[in-house]
C-alpha cells in the first residue's frame, strides 16, 4: 500500500474563506491541501475555483445588476437632453458571455494564487475516514487517502429544490440563472429573501416581465420597515408581488410553463403561465457526502456544523483557527 501523504492544513471547500485560509497557512510554512469540487445543477451546469461568491453569487450578481442600472439611466437619457434610441433591449447571451467570461479570469487567478502559495489543489469531493484521515476518488476513480493534522471545514451551501413539488426539475436557481443560455422572458420568482429580489430586480430591469411568489414575509430577518420601502419600491418599476401562495406543480407545454399556485388562506388557486421558474426559497450547507460523523463533527437538521465549544472538543479537526497552525515536526 502507497505510504498515506501528511499534510498540516487540509481544507474542504474552494470558496472565499477556503481559498484564504489555505493560502495564509501556506504563506506562515504549512504543507497545505485544499478540496474543491462542485456538484453538476439538476441541469447539469458547473463552475470553478472560487465557490458561490465568485461563480454564481456576488460577482455575476453585481455584473447582472450593473447591466440593469445601465439599462436603468438609458431611458431617462432623453429627459437630460441625450438623443437616444430607447428601445434598445439587453442581449441576454452577450451578457451571459462575457459575465462567464469574467469569471473563468477569476477562477484562473485563484489557481494561480494557490499555486504560487505552493497550496496543492486536489479537484476531488473529499470525504473523512477517521478525524485526521480524508479520502477522496480521482477521475479514474481511484481512491486516495492523506492524512491531515488540521481540517478547515469550509463547504458553503446550494439552492433548496423541493423535490416534493411536480414538475420541479423545469425550474432554475441562482445557480443556473447566469449561465442559463436562453432569455429568461416572462419569469416568476419563487421566495422573497434578498437572493430572490435581487433577481427579480435585475430581471426587471431588463425588461423582463418578472413576478415574485411570496410564501409570508419578503426579507424576515431584515428590518420590516426597510423590506416594506424596497417592495413598495421593486412594485413602482414593474416587479409583481403575489403574496401568500405556494406553487402546487409545474408543467410544460412546448417551452413554456404554466404554473399552478395554490393559497393556503382559502383563495381559489390560480395558474399562470410563464418562461421561466427561479426558485430562491433558502439554501442548505453541503455537508451531507463528508461523513462528517466519522470526525465526530455534530451537525445541525439543516446540515450546518454545530460550532459549540461542545462541538470543537469532540472534534479536533474543526477550530477557528486566529493564526495558522503550526506546522508538524513530519
Amino acid at each position: 500500500m502507497a505510504e498515506v501523504e501528511r499534510y498540516d492544513f487540509v481544507v474542504i471547500g474552494g470558496g472565499s474563506g477556503g481559498i484564504s485560509a489555505a493560502s495564509a497557512a501556506a504563506n506562515a510554512g504549512t504543507k497545505v491541501a485544499l478540496f474543491d469540487y462542485v456538484d453538476p445543477t439538476p441541469h447539469g451546469i458547473t463552475w470553478g475555483l472560487g465557490g458561490t461568491c465568485v461563480n454564481v453569487g456576488c460577482i455575476p450578481k453585481k455584473l447582472f445588476h450593473s447591466a440593469s442600472l445601465m439599462g436603468e439611466v438609458h431611458k431617462d437619457m432623453p429627459s437630460f437632453g441625450w438623443q437616444v434610441d430607447t428601445t434598445q433591449k439587453i442581449n441576454w447571451n452577450e451578457l451571459v458571455e462575457k459575465t462567464q467570461n469574467h469569471i473563468k479570469s477569476v477562477n484562473f487567478a485563484y489557481r494561480v494564487s494557490l499555486r504560487s502559495a505552493k497550496v496543492n489543489y486536489i479537484n476531488a469531493k473529499a470525504r473523512f475516514e477517521d478525524a485526521h484521515t480524508i479520502a477522496y476518488e480521482d477521475r479514474k476513480g481511484q481512491v486516495h487517502k492523506i492524512h491531515a493534522e488540521n481540517v478547515l471545514i469550509s463547504v458553503g451551501g446550494r439552492p433548496n429544490i423541493p423535490k416534493e413539488i411536480p414538475g420541479i426539475e423545469h425550474a432554475v436557481t441562482s445557480d443556473d440563472i447566469f449561465s442559463w443560455e436562453k432569455e429568461p422572458g416572462k419569469t416568476l420568482v419563487v421566495g422573497a429573501s434578498y437572493i430572490a429580489l435581487e433577481c427579480a430586480g435585475f430581471l426587471t430591469g431588463f425588461g423582463y416581465d418578472t413576478t415574485v411568489l411570496v410564501r409570508s414575509v419578503p426579507l424576515r430577518m431584515f428590518d420590516h420597515q426597510m423590506a416594506k420601502k424596497i417592495v413598495d419600491y421593486m412594485e413602482h418599476v414593474g416587479t409583481k408581488f403575489v403574496h401568500g401562495g405556494v406553487i402546487e406543480k409545474i408543467e410544460k407545454v412546448d417551452d413554456k410553463l404554466n404554473v399552478t399556485i395554490n393559497f393556503p388562506d382559502g383563495r381559489p388557486s390560480h395558474t399562470e403561465t410563464f418562461e421561466t421558474v427561479l426558485m430562491a426559497i433558502g439554501r442548505y450547507a453541503v455537508t451531507q457526502d463528508i461523513h462528517l460523523e466519522k470526525a465526530g463533527v455534530a451537525v445541525a437538521a439543516n446540515g450546518k456544523v454545530l460550532s459549540t465549544r461542545r462541538t470543537n472538543r469532540l472534534c479536533p479537526t474543526f477550530m477557528p483557527w486566529a493564526t495558522a497552525p503550526k506546522a508538524s515536526p513530519n
